[in-house]
């Protein structure tokens, strides 16, 4: 309990009783850019996000492709502006060898996808494959190398055939005889995936010298574009940041990671249902949700002692919900639901990047499609977009905008005698000088009304949208795609300096004012 405490202290929030909530924003103070990356993705080769998801084949004539792409995920994906995707893993990354995945897809050989489902991969998705991928969706690509069970020559020789100019290696004269002339400059990595546990259960001395080692052979002699990530914590371990911190020198060094779900127990069969959880397991889903504010709090202070100019980046490469598999389905697959409770989890959770973004400048929501928290659903020719999709498509107008301070009083939402912030609350002004507000209302049951004084500008109007349904259980299906999506939103006024906003329960809104 007082764990959890700590993580509403954090949050920068105060508590008034059934009062009306209370804000205030500062318009004119803001000085740290909300960097687009918070917003980034992550498609691993688990379950049916790769194949069956991304990738159906060449040769499929059923649904519209370009070279096995599914172009209305292409489509739906754009339209979120995802500005990164993180591939091939995760777990799958450190026992991924990149070269079974080049050249003619005929000869690529077959490899078990031995951690997740010990399913059979031909292969036919690799490099190329996503690499065009994503100049097909015009996003960073974020590759992780394999540290567990690759070398430091494999992991050198795979930034050279990306990055390399055409005939200036032995790696881009092959990229060359694949097909590609031009290097795709890649500028995103990370050094392994999870070192303390399925990246090789390593302790975090070991790995951080291996960390210098990989590092200082990745993309021959200029590696000022490079963009290196160390495998980071799991959740509150802050002596492993605190290890990475101290040990590795910062020029080598340009994020640590941080994994964090929102998870009620890693047994199997133990987690809740994506769809049928209990109100008190809804609070401790959010409970879980809102302590991510407590972990990058607490790893950047540990982070500040080492760089207190904060050059070095905490990025979140793994976060969201995780919950039972939906019945009938491969175990090892990690095919959910997605109902308002994980557009409770996806508003929250921005809301705290967003506020925490002069340290956090890169996360990555697990994933895309078909996989945990993913924005994207398919069946066969079918294909339907998740409530999570909907709040990140509503909060992408923050990519790259000014982070502006707002203070905030809220409600509590109380379940059996534990309290949570029942509010929070981002805000940010874009390049055209509109100002952005971003709320998320927790509690299941209670609509919400927070006053918000705006300080150092004058505003006239507010629109928006808000994201919320009949029942918290609701989801989208195949058979009525849309029964969760975005409304006009008319419940935010303004009048002189204050704006007055009304949130219904279990709902997410964003404000536009002028």
């Amino acid at each position: 309990m007082k764990k959890q405490l700590l993580a509403v202290a954090c949050l920068g929030l105060s508590f008034v009783g059934n009062a009306q909530n209370t804000a205030t924003l500062q318009a004119d103070s803001g000085k740290v850019t909300i960097n687009k990356h918070i917003y980034g993705h992550f498609a691993e080769h688990l379950g049916t996000c790769i194949y069956g998801g991304f990738y159906v084949g060449e040769n499929n004539t059923k649904i519209p492709n370009k070279d096995g792409v599914r172009l209305d995920i292409v489509d739906a994906l754009k339209k979120l502006k995802i500005p990164n995707l993180r591939w091939p893993g995760g777990c799958f990354a450190d026992t991924y060898h990149w070269k079974d995945g080049i050249g003619p897809k005929a000869q690529r050989p077959a490899m078990v996808n031995t951690w997740w489902g010990g399913v059979t991969e031909d292969n036919s998705f690799g490099t190329h494959d996503f690499l065009n991928m994503c100049e097909l969706l015009g996003t960073e690509p974020y590759i992780s190398g394999n540290v567990g069970s690759g070398t430091v020559q494999e992991l050198k020789d795979w930034t050279q055939y990306i990055n390399l100019a055409a005939g200036t290696s032995p790696m881009s004269k092959l990229r060359e005889q694949n097909g590609r002339e031009k290097p795709w400059n890649v500028a995103i990595w990370g050094v392994g995936n999870e070192a303390w546990g399925c990246g090789g259960n390593m302790t975090a001395d070991y790995y951080a010298n291996i960390y210098r080692q990989y590092a200082t052979f990745m993309a021959g002699a200029d590696k000022k574009g490079l963009f290196r990530v160390a495998s980071g914590a799991s959740d509150a371990d802050y002596k492993w940041t605190e290890t990475l911190m101290k040990n590795i020198p910062h020029q080598m060094l340009e994020g640590v990671a941080i994994h964090h779900y929102s998870v009620l127990s890693w047994g199997e069969g133990k987690k809740t249902s994506a769809t049928e959880y209990t109100d008190k397991e809804y609070f401790k889903t959010m409970q879980q949700a809102l302590l991510m504010d407590e972990l990058v709090t607490k790893h950047s202070e540990v982070m500040d002692k080492y760089d207190p100019k904060k050059k070095v980046a905490l990025v979140v490469d793994e976060w969201g919900g995780w919950y039972n598999v939906e019945n009938g389905t491969n175990p090892g697959f990690l095919f959910q639901q997605n109902t308002m409770r994980d557009a409770m989890i996806a508003g929250a959770t921005l809301n705290i990047f967003n506020n925490h973004a002069d340290r956090v400048r890169m996360a990555n929501l697990a994933q895309v499609v078909n996989v945990l928290q993913a924005v994207i659903l398919t069946k066969e020719e079918k294909m339907l977009l998740t409530p999570t999709y909907h709040v990140m498509e509503m909060y992408n107008v923050h990519q790259d905008a000014t982070l502006l301070p707002i203070k905030v009083k809220t409600n509590t939402f109380e379940f059996e005698g534990e309290k949570l912030p029942a509010v929070s609350v981002s805000a940010s002004k874009d390049a055209k000088g509109l100002t952005h507000i971003s709320l998320t209302n927790v509690d299941p049951k209670n609509p919400q009304e927070i006053t918000i004084d705006l300080k150092g500008a004058k505003y006239v109007s507010v629109a928006g949208r808000i994201l919320t349904a009949e029942k918290l259980r609701d989801y989208n299906t195949f058979d009525n795609p849309n029964k969760i999506q975005p409304k006009a939103f008319s419940g935010a006024t303004i009048a002189g300096n204050q704006l007055k906003v009304k949130l219904p329960a279990f709902s997410v809104a964003v404000l536009e004012l002028k």
